[in-house]
C-alpha cells in the first residue's frame, strides 16, 4: 500500500505543467534521435545526457524517461523502414517489419511495433513497481562479498553471454575496468593511471566515457561507411492497422513480454536472448507460417513488445542493486552518478521522491509516446532523408558540446577524441562496447567491495565467500565458464552417438 501511495505522489509530482513539458520534449527528443540510422536507445540516452544539466534531479530523470522509452521506439522505427537496427535486439524487428514495408505496409509495421512498445512498457513498468521493493529487501540482506559476487557475475554476463566472442568481450572488459582505475586509489591516496595530468586525479568522468564510446565512436563508423547520399526510406502513410492485425497482434504482445520482463531483471539478463525467444515462439505458433520470412506482422509484434518489456526490467537490477545488464541502463546508471545519486539498496530511503517521480515518469512517457508517433509517424521517415555528412556532423558537434560542459575542461576533448577513436577501433575489429562501459562503472565499485571483503577477513581469500547468495553465484558464474568445454566434450560427442546410433537402427 505504501508503494501505491508513493507512486500516486509520483505521479502529483509529475503533473505539473513543466514537469509534464519535460516529459513532452523528452519524448520527442529521444524518439527524433533514436530513429536516424545507426542511433540506438543507449547512443540516443549518452548523446542527450549532457542537456540535462543544469536542471534539478526531478526534472532531469522526468525528461529521461522520456528519453529512454522514445529512444527504445525510434530504433524500431529505423529498422523496419530502412532494415537497419540500431542496436542487437532491434535485429529480430528487422527481420519481418522491413519486409513488410517492402510490401507496402510500412503503416501496419510502425502500428503494431508502437502499440506493442506501449502495452509492453506499461506491463513492464508496472511490474517494476511491484517488483523493485521485494528485490530491495533482499539487497539490504546482502553483505559485501554477496555484492562482489554479483558484479562478478556482470562482469562474466556481458562478456560470456551477451557477445559472440569470449576473448572480444574479456579485452573490452579490461580496457573499461583500466579507464575505470584511473584516478586516485580510495585506500592508499595513490594517484593511478594519470600519467602525471592533474585534472585526471578524480579520474574519468563516466558521462565523458559514454559520449565518447557511444556517441562519437558510433558516428565515426557509421559515417564512414554509408553512402553519403540519403537512404532510400520507404513511404509511410497514417499508421492503422485492420481488425485482423488487432487479432493476430495482441496475443504476441503479452507474449512478448513475458518473455522480455524476465530476462530483463535478470543481473545476466538483456534484450537479444527474449526478442529472439519470442520470434522462434511467434513462428511455431501461428497460422500464417507461409508469411514468416516475407513480412509476419507475428514477428514484429512480439519481438517489439520484448525488447521494450526488457528495458522496463532492466531498472529493477538497475535500481535496486546498481547493476545495469545493457548498455542502456548503464548510461542510465552514469546518469544517476552524475548527480551524486547511488543506484542500490539505500535509494528508496534516501531518494524516494526521486524515484518514484521516475517511475511514474515512465508511465507517463509511454503514453506519451503511443498519442504522439502513431500521427507523427511520416514526420519521423522524413528525418531520416537527413543528408550523411549534416547527420554526423552534428551529432560530434552535440557531443563535443555536451562532453565539455561536464567539467568545462579543454582536457575533456581531448580524452572525448580519444575514446571516440577507441569506440571506432572496438567496432572495426568486432569488440562489444557493454563490458566496457560495464567495467568503467561497476569496476570501482567491485574493487570497494572486494577490498571490504578482505578486509574483515583479515586478507583471507575465504573472506570473499559471504553466505548462501554468493556461494550460489560463484556456481553459476562457474557453470558459465565450463559450460563451452561441457558442450564440446560431452554434448555433443553424445549427440553424435545418439545419431550414429538412430541411423544404425534405421538400416
Amino acid at each position: 500500500m505504501d508503494n501505491l501511495n508513493n507512486l500516486m505522489q509520483g505521479f502529483a509530482d509529475v503533473m505539473d505543467p513543466l514537469n509534464l513539458l519535460l516529459a513532452l520534449v523528452g519524448v520527442l527528443i529521444g524518439t527524433a534521435v533514436g530513429v536516424l540510422p545507426g542511433i540506438g536507445p543507449a547512443m540516443t540516452v549518452a548523446l542527450l545526457l549532457p542537456i540535462t544539466y543544469g536542471m534539478e534531479p526531478v526534472q532531469a530523470f522526468i525528461m529521461f524517461a522520456g528519453i529512454f522509452y522514445g529512444g527504445m521506439y525510434g530504433g524500431s522505427t529505423t529498422s523496419i523502414l530502412l532494415n537497419t537496427p540500431g542496436e542487437s535486439s532491434s535485429v529480430v524487428t528487422a527481420i519481418e517489419g522491413n519486409r513488410m514495408a517492402k510490401a507496402g505496409r510500412a503503416a501496419q509495421a510502425l502500428a503494431t511495433a508502437a502499440i506493442g512498445s506501449f502495452v509492453a512498457g506499461t506491463i513492464g513498468t508496472l511490474l517494476l513497481v511491484l517488483i523493485t521493493p521485494i528485490v530491495v529487501d533482499f539487497a539490504v540482506s546482502l553483505g559485501a562479498p554477496d555484492y562482489f559476487a554479483l558484479m562478478l557475475l556482470s562482469f562474466i554476463a556481458v562478456t560470456s553471454i551477451l557477445g559472440s566472442s569470449r576473448i572480444r568481450g574479456f579485452i573490452s572488459l579490461l580496457l573499461g575496468l583500466t579507464i575505470g582505475l584511473v584516478g586516485i586509489d580510495t585506500v592508499s591516496g595513490q594517484q593511478r593511471l594519470t600519467l602525471g595530468i592533474p585534472q585526471l586525479a578524480d579520474g574519468i568522468d563516466v558521462v565523458v566515457v559514454a559520449v565518447g564510446i557511444f556517441a562519437v565512436g558510433e558516428a565515426l563508423w557509421v559515417a564512414a561507411h554509408l553512402r553519403r547520399r540519403p537512404a532510400e526510406v520507404i513511404p509511410v502513410g497514417r499508421p492503422w492497422m485492420g481488425r485482423q492485425d488487432w487479432k493476430r497482434s495482441w496475443k504476441p504482445w503479452l507474449r512478448g513480454t513475458a518473455y522480455g520482463f524476465p530476462f530483463g531483471a535478470l543481473p545476466a539478463g538483456g534484450a537479444e536472448i527474449p526478442t529472439f525467444l519470442s520470434y522462434a515462439t511467434e513462428k511455431r505458433l501461428t497460422r500464417h507460417p507461409e508469411e514468416f520470412g516475407k513480412g509476419a506482422i507475428e514477428g514484429v509484434a512480439g519481438p517489439e513488445a520484448a525488447n521494450n518489456a526488457s528495458a522496463a526490467g532492466t531498472l529493477v537490477p538497475m535500481l535496486a542493486i546498481g547493476l545495469p545488464t545493457n548498455a542502456t541502463a548503464a548510461v542510465m546508471l552514469a546518469a544517476f552518478q552524475s548527480y551524486g545519486i547511488q543506484p542500490g539498496p539505500l535509494l528508496f530511503e534516501r531518494e524516494a521522491s526521486l524515484v518514484w517521480v521516475l517511475i511514474a515518469s515512465l508511465f507517463i512517457g509511454n503514453l506519451l509516446l503511443l498519442l504522439l508517433n502513431l500521427p507523427l509517424a511520416p514526420v519521423w521517415a522524413k528525418l531520416l532523408q537527413i543528408p550523411r555528412p549534416y547527420l554526423y556532423a552534428g551529432i560530434l558537434f552535440f557531443a563535443t558540446m555536451g562532453a565539455y560542459a561536464v567539467n568545462a575542461q579543454p582536457l575533456d576533448l581531448f580524452i572525448l577524441l580519444t575514446l571516440g577513436l577507441l569506440g571506432f577501433a572496438m567496432r572495426r575489429f568486432g569488440l562489444p562496447v557493454l563490458p566496457l562501459i560495464v567495467g568503467v562503472i561497476l569496476g570501482p565499485r567491485a574493487e570497494l567491495q572486494g577490498r571490504r571483503s578482505l578486509q574483515l577477513s583479515g586478507g583471507e581469500l575465504s573472506g570473499l565467500l559471504g553466505g548462501p547468495v554468493s556461494y550460489t553465484v560463484y556456481t553459476v558464474i562457474v557453470l558459465v565458464l565450463v559450460w563451452p568445454l561441457i558442450r564440446r566434450f560431452v554434448v555433443r560427442p553424445l549427440r553424435a552417438r545418439s545419431a550414429a546410433r538412430a541411423s544404425g537402427e534405421t538400416r
